[in-house]
């Protein structure tokens, strides 16, 4: 697959960079040097990466989604889909407690931010709009409803969806046609990359 070139950035600067990965032409990465993206991902366009990310196989991320965090990491399993609009925050401000905060301010007059690397596992499905904050580690399979919000104090169980805000348990979703279905699909691939 050919790989278009992007406006903001050369993609062999890319820490890794897979297989028939698709990065559209806008995607916005600051570092790209800590990016590694598996084979068969797509990120669509006006999506904007501002910390270091590893993203699994077979991962999408839609169109103008948010991935910052400064010095943290985000890592995002195989087979995840992250909706258009969503925002996986790994870094912000102590908007209670701290000083001067953004990117315009000098390191010596801001205080210490919230940083936390944050890890969503294999088979994730966020709806449209979903946040993430700082610190949360999302189990294998989590699904989430277009507008939710979770946080590390949101307690979330394997292959369970989820929806609002703050992000309430909704049901549990069945795995077993989508791990069979994630199987066949590496079986028939294997020998072919």
């Amino acid at each position: 697959m050919k790989k278009s070139q992007n406006i903001f950035f050369d993609l062999s600067t890319l820490a890794e960079l897979g297989k028939e990965v698709i990065i559209g032409k806008t995607v916005r990465i600051r570092k790209p040097a800590r990016v590694r993206i598996g084979a068969h991902s797509i990120i669509d366009d006006f999506t904007y990466v501002s910390c270091g990310l590893t993203i699994g196989r077979y991962t999408h991320i839609g169109a103008g989604g948010i991935l910052i965090g400064g010095n943290a990491h985000i890592t995002i399993g195989n087979f995840a889909n992250i909706a258009p609009g969503c925002r996986i925050v790994a870094a912000s401000h102590d908007f209670v407690e701290g000083g001067l905060a953004g990117p315009t301010i000098p390191p010596e007059f801001t205080d210490d931010s919230i940083t936390a690397d944050i890890t969503i596992g294999d088979h994730a499905l966020f709806g449209t709009g979903t946040v993430i904050l700082p610190g949360c580690q999302i189990p294998e399979g989590v699904a989430t409803g277009a507008m939710t919000l979770i946080t590390p104090k949101t307690k979330l169980e394997p292959w369970s969806l989820y929806a609002g805000i703050p992000a309430r348990f909704i049901k549990k979703r069945q795995s077993k046609k989508i791990l069979v279905s994630a199987a066949k699909l590496i079986a028939a691939r294997r020998g072919k990359e």
